[in-house]
């Protein structure tokens, strides 16, 4: 994914709102070739994230000081991120926030999964069930 190689540390993915979980949903539907439905009945969770240590890079500035740019749509500039990700891993940081590729008001929370239930993140049930695809987020990028 944008923000970690598998092979160094898996990541969880949270949105900070639900346009923006699916504004990287059909950004993943874009990619991937596939119709909606394909992918459906899909649960959206809702969850409490309490970590301490977790890199900001939702601006511009701080992006730049780590030689990052604006993440873009696509896989392109992937390489730079994981880089960033993994160095951020290594230096002990649990999580990094920055901003979403597919809807740039929107910020994601990649979570670095070095325990099959990383401490500080709890669900917070119930889950919406969502059966038809809900209608595209303003502000989206594909």
């Amino acid at each position: 994914m944008r923000w970690q190689h598998g092979d160094v540390v898996e990541g969880w993915y949270f949105a900070d709102t639900p346009e923006t979980a699916w504004a990287e949903w059909y950004r993943w539907l874009a990619e991937a070739g596939l119709p909606p439905m394909q992918t459906l009945p899909r649960e959206l969770w809702r969850w409490e994230v309490a970590l301490p240590r977790v890199a900001d890079l939702s601006t511009e500035a701080r992006l730049s000081e780590c030689g990052l740019g604006t993440p873009r749509p696509g896989m392109g500039d992937w390489p730079a991120f994981q880089e960033v990700g993994n160095e951020l891993y290594r230096s002990g940081w649990q999580a990094a926030l920055a901003p979403s590729a597919a809807r740039l008001e929107g910020l994601v929370l990649c979570v670095f999964r070095d325990t099959r239930h990383p401490a500080g993140l709890r669900p917070l049930p119930p889950p919406a069930q969502f059966d038809e695809p809900p209608t595209p987020p303003t502000g989206m990028r594909t």
